[in-house]
């Protein structure tokens, strides 16, 4: 290629996303002003990332079933131990909640509502960690439900992604 023909490449790509070029993350708003997620991120590059495997919630009832939802809870209570589970390994890399930039959610049915799975439950659980007063952060998210997860007392299971620019 020409270098002539290449410059006005290295110009566009340079004003395409002047934030992230400076180093900075930027988080776009979705388009309705009181949605709970975000339409996306924009992460620069060099930026530092962290990527967290698929996280389940813990043990809440011992003396439950183990293979049963009973031993963990209903969807919002599982979700609530496992964005704590999020919240303390994030913790131990150097890392906060409100570093995550992209949450995946793999919701299986619960059985207590005819295998259909309980959005509100997580989303009540969600909202306490993200959009807060405390931690004002949104996150890109997809939420997905699935057949089952590894053990048929999971309702839930998320993986997170945090990042921050050096």
């Amino acid at each position: 290629m020409k270098r002539s023909a290449f410059l006005p490449f290295v110009l566009l790509a340079g004003l395409a996303t002047p934030a992230a070029a400076a180093g900075t993350i930027v988080r776009h708003p979705a388009p309705a002003a009181n949605a709970p997620i975000l339409s996306g991120v924009t992460v620069p590059a060099g930026a530092e990332t962290l990527y967290l495997s698929g996280q389940v919630p813990p043990v809440v009832d011992a003396a439950a079933d183990p293979a049963s939802p009973a031993a963990y809870g209903d969807t919002r209570t599982q979700s609530i131990g496992v964005f704590r589970k999020i919240e303390a390994l994030l913790k131990e890399q150097g890392y906060s909640l409100s570093d995550v930039v992209k949450l995946t959610v793999f919701l299986a049915g619960d059985p207590a509502k005819g295998g259909k799975l309980d959005f509100a439950g997580f989303s009540e659980a969600y909202g306490q960690f993200f959009g807060t007063a405390t931690q004002p952060n949104k996150v890109a998210r997809s939420t997905v439900q699935v057949a089952a997860l590894v053990s048929p007392g999971f309702l839930v299971e998320i993986e997170a992604t945090a990042a921050r620019a050096k």
